[in-house]
């Protein structure tokens, strides 16, 4: 990446946006009839899918996971093997898909009213179908629809964005060139109406006197996410009352 100009001199970047501004989201929920719930993303070229299953009985050889007075959340986190310009198999048990089904779960127990369903468990499947930077958040922001088709009460949306820092410069959503230049990244998991954080990564060393601005461009870039879901939603609800005999 030596020699790549991240941020012109008039302000934008090499996808021609401005340093705040995400890249487009489209979604789309209630894809799969078979499943509970479910949503495909595409945030910029990053491509998510999300599948939801339950709440249901808890697996034989789960129940000692959850405590009995609430629901197991169980997350699957996987890349398509034609997900990016690798061709290459990604079994579910390496390392990185590991870290991020963990990261999944870890986001979906703080967010979902899993003490409603007791002795129950919720399965979330996310698969990235085409990779472009925000894998995480973009999977996220898939399964919070799909949680969402599945009728199972949240706490709050939950939304997730990226933020980088380039040339004294905070930007939002970051795409894969942009992450892949390295330097100082988080990536934010936000329950926007309480300004409650689900989930806080952060890669790279970062002086404290900037932590608070990266740390507040994703902060805003996750309330921007909120408001695009939100009208996923209500557009997936209006669709749903024109239907004939609903």
């Amino acid at each position: 990446m030596a020699g790549l100009e991240l941020l012109s001199e008039q302000g934008y970047r090499v996808d021609g946006r401005r340093a705040g501004e995400l890249r487009q989201i489209r979604a789309r929920m209630g894809v799969f009839a078979q499943a509970d719930g479910s949503a495909y993303l595409e945030q910029g070229n990053t491509k998510a899918l999300a599948v939801v299953y339950g709440p249901h009985e808890q697996v034989r050889g789960s129940r000692s996971k959850a405590p009995p007075d609430q629901a197991l959340v169980n997350c699957q986190f996987s890349m398509a093997t034609f997900s990016t310009g690798e061709r290459k198999r990604r079994p579910h048990g390496d390392r990185k898909s590991s870290e991020m089904t963990l990261h999944l779960k870890q986001t979906f127990e703080a967010a979902i009213l899993t003490r409603l369903f007791p002795r129950s468990q919720i399965d979330i499947y996310v698969q990235i179908l085409q990779a472009d930077g925000g894998n995480y958040c973009a999977s996220v922001n898939a399964a919070t629809l799909a949680v969402i088709d599945a009728g199972i009460p949240l706490r709050d949306y939950v939304c997730a964005s990226s933020a980088g820092f380039v040339e004294e410069t905070a930007l939002a959503d970051l795409n894969y060139i942009e992450e892949a230049a390295g330097g100082p990244q988080v990536a934010l998991a936000l329950l926007p109406k309480a300004d409650q954080i689900a989930l806080l990564e952060m890669n790279g060393r970062l002086h404290e006197e900037h932590l608070e601005r990266i740390a507040e461009a994703a902060r805003k870039a996750c309330r921007d996410v909120h408001a695009v879901l939100d009208q996923v939603v209500r557009e997936h609800l209006r669709e749903g009352a024109a239907l004939p005999g609903t």
